[in-house]
């Protein structure tokens, strides 16, 4: 992995095999079982201690009126009345709490959580969520609790830098699971099925499975689900059964994928990806890949001149040399993706 970082941009390529090479995986780290769905919560939550990044919340006139009434309420939960009108709180934040987890978790089983800004914070870096309840509908119940001090990417405080401005953030192992939730309901039959639906790999699962197990143990429905009939002894023992295919090695080959994250400006870049003869021009910039070497006598300004053989990784570089903004290495990509230029999926989230 090489790592790219300057101005709040970081740009991440982690470079996988070509993808003609095979790589061997587990079936388990490529599928699920039916009826295993994730389990999902949201909650209303205050983000404190933030050096004066939180909402403008200024009483009950301007700003995040809702932040200053949440404040209020909670201290009058600790029997402390303070007129909302009277309240600064400059250093305070409303947030969105998300979270999802297996549905097997136990009460007391830890998880995840993301948090959002829903005001005008302009950073969440060194805040901490005041505990939260979770819920799985908004009219329902709280399930699960989350609090801790916020991850933000980038942070990096032995080094005395300051991480990023960000509306958002992680915390690991902040969230409680406390009441006991209803366990999947067993399906009449046993299906697997792939996280990314793709008829060759099903078939080499469904292989595998059968050379493990015997001939019709298993067979594709379609690209995307598989039917398991395991045959005594194994038919007794589901669950083992299970366990025993989730560890059956199986080939899967390295996608062509390019992954952009807008907001950061990381760039994930899966196979070998090489970018072919192509012109594109966004705000100044403009990215030239041509038949040939490429010519480093005469360096023009704004302009990123490669030849034969580029990789996502010469682009990537270059463009964060010009101090291209996330957004913009995003626009970059996509357009080179129209143009045919790169052979792969481009995904910007």
């Amino acid at each position: 992995m090489r790592i790219l970082s300057s101005a709040g941009l970081a740009v991440a390529l982690v470079l996988a095999a070509a993808p003609s090479v095979r790589a061997q995986t587990r079936i388990g780290e490529v599928t699920t079982h039916e009826g295993e769905v994730p389990v999902r919560l949201v909650g209303y939550g205050l983000v404190v201690g933030l050096d004066g990044t939180g909402d403008r919340s200024l009483g009950i006139q301007t700003g995040a009126t809702h932040t200053v009434r949440s404040v209020a309420n909670l201290l009058r939960r600790f029997n402390v009345e303070v007129p909302p009108d009277r309240l600064r709180l400059r250093n305070v934040a409303a947030v969105v709490v998300t979270a999802e987890f297996s549905p097997f978790l136990r009460p007391g089983g830890r998880f995840d959580v993301q948090v959002s800004s829903l005001g005008d914070a302009t950073s969440l870096n060194g805040g901490t969520l005041w505990i939260t309840p979770l819920v799985a509908d908004p009219d329902g119940a709280a399930v699960a609790t989350a609090q801790g001090t916020l991850v933000i990417a980038g942070d990096d405080r032995n080094s005395g830098r300051r991480a990023p401005r960000a509306g958002g953030g992680r915390l690991p192992d902040a969230g409680i699971l406390e009441v006991a939730l209803p366990l999947p309901a067993r399906p009449a039959s046993i299906k697997l099925l792939l996280r990314q639906p793709n008829l060759g790999l099903a078939v080499r699962i469904a292989g595998a499975i059968q050379v493990a197990f015997g001939d019709s143990t298993a067979q594709v429905d379609d690209p995307g689900s598989i039917t398991l009939k395991p045959k005594a002894p194994a038919a007794d023992n589901v669950q083992s059964f299970l366990a025993a295919v989730d560890t059956l090695p199986v080939d899967v080959l390295a996608e062509s994928r390019i992954v952009i994250d807008a907001r950061s400006g990381v760039i994930a870049a899966g196979g070998d990806v090489r970018v072919g003869p192509s012109v594109v021009s966004l705000r100044g910039i403009t990215v030239r890949i041509h038949a040939g070497q490429a010519d480093t006598t005469a360096a023009v300004p704004g302009v990123i001149a490669l030849g034969t053989g580029a990789t996502v990784q010469d682009v990537a570089a270059g463009l964060h040399a010009l101090g291209a903004q996330p957004s913009e290495i995003a626009a970059v990509f996509d357009a080179l993706r129209t143009a045919g230029a790169i052979r792969a999926t481009v995904i910007t989230r």
